[in-house]
């Protein structure tokens, strides 16, 4: 089993927030890690997809004071959205009486309800942590065969631990199916199924592309707002990332439209119909597919709100795949390469000429660390996260 470092995470926020928000696509493992918790704390867990455990709460302030001294625990929140602006009166009254913290827990598969509803009714009342799929430094311990695993099925725990290829690729087709048939229609956005599969997996074969909305509308036949909709619900729903540019302190002519990644690798490569590892290494995404990879498993190890992460581009071909802005203005340019002997390409340098980081990387496939001149260093994926963790 694997423990996920957030556990503790989550312990602090609720030691120093009336109320935590915990978000992440379904089966990333939000329940798991909220019923460990409970098992340590005076606790009562409610799932509001069950018609009883929502009947509950429907009057919050009679449930909770018959529980109050308890951390009570919501998972899908979003089911019942009104239910933030009767919690805001409850926050307050215990925060006169006693300061009172660790109230509430919830728990959220998707972002736009419960993002939207709360931070309106419970601003200064909540702290919001995500939970990434696991990441290289839980489960790989560096070895590049574990690392190669992870980047095959990606993270979601049913995915990875499963007994074999095959029912890895089973459950991460009837994930996307789910989300289509059934998550994505209960939001509400009435979008057939099969276009906005076919939206997914153009998404997944142009992975790290900069988003030209134009391109995608003629392939879909909608029109350019119709497919920034699309991307807007994706994002929401944490499964596509957009990766800002980096527009700032610069005279330079910069590219600035997102990069769009899918965000797990795994789902990558089952929307690309990606079996086994062997398909992977000659599949033409493979270099994109490890971009994203390896750029998912960093942003997933960044301290709470301590750096933000962009890309570099150009015009001209100057370019850097992630740039990490850190709170005190610091800069790491990180380039990624899946070459177990990695070259810097004119670009790199370019660009690091125009946004003189404070540090400079390349991530590669091998497990040694050294210097490649002009203050690059050649790091693997698991050591440069070890460093984001400590920064």
């Amino acid at each position: 089993m694997i423990k996920r470092r957030l556990e503790d995470v989550v312990k602090r926020a609720l030691q120093n927030n009336a109320s935590v928000a915990l978000l992440g696509p379904r089966q990333v493992g939000k329940t798991t890690i909220a019923l460990d918790l409970t098992e340590s704390l005076p606790s009562i867990y409610l799932d509001l997809e069950n018609r009883t455990d929502f009947d509950k709460v429907k009057d919050i302030h009679v449930f909770h004071s018959v529980n109050r001294e308890k951390l009570i625990v919501l998972d899908e929140v979003q089911k019942l959205p009104e239910i933030f602006a009767e919690l805001r009166g409850i926050i307050d009254r215990e925060r006169r009486k006693d300061n009172r913290r660790g109230l509430f827990l919830f728990l959220g598969s998707a972002s736009i309800d419960l993002l939207k509803q709360s931070s309106e009714s419970l601003a200064g009342r909540i702290s919001y942590l995500e939970l990434h799929p696991i990441d290289v430094l839980e489960y790989t311990e560096g070895d590049p065969n574990n690392i190669n695993s992870l980047w095959l099925r990606g993270g979601f725990p049913e995915s990875l631990l499963a007994d074999s290829d095959q029912l890895s690729r089973e459950w991460r087709n009837n994930f996307i199916k789910t989300y289509l048939e059934r998550d994505i229609p209960q939001l509400g956005p009435r979008i057939p199924a099969a276009t906005l599969e076919r939206f997914w997996t153009m998404l997944a074969h142009h992975q790290g592309s900069v988003f030209n909305a134009s391109h995608l509308a003629r392939s879909l036949d909608v029109s350019s707002v119709t497919v920034g909709r699309y991307l807007d619900l994706m994002t929401d729903l944490l499964l596509v990332r957009r990766l800002q540019p980096w527009i700032y302190n610069t005279s330079k002519r910069l590219t600035k439209s997102p990069k769009v990644y899918v965000r797990d690798s795994g789902i990558t490569h089952a929307l690309l119909n990606i079996d086994d590892f062997n398909t992977l290494l000659g599949h033409p995404v493979i270099g994109t597919s490890w971009e994203g990879f390896v750029i998912e498993n960093i942003i997933s190890v960044i301290p709470h709100n301590s750096a933000r992460p962009y890309y570099y581009g150009s015009p001209g071909g100057a370019e850097i795949d992630l740039i990490l802005e850190f709170k005190g203005g610091e800069k790491w340019a990180i380039e990624i390469k899946r070459s177990a002997s990695p070259k810097l390409s004119k670009g790199f340098h370019v660009a690091c000429e125009d946004l003189k980081p404070d540090r400079m990387f390349v991530v590669y496939s091998g497990k040694d660390t050294f210097p490649m001149g002009g203050g690059v260093t050649a790091i693997s994926l698991f050591d440069l996260m070890q460093e984001v963790v400590v920064s």
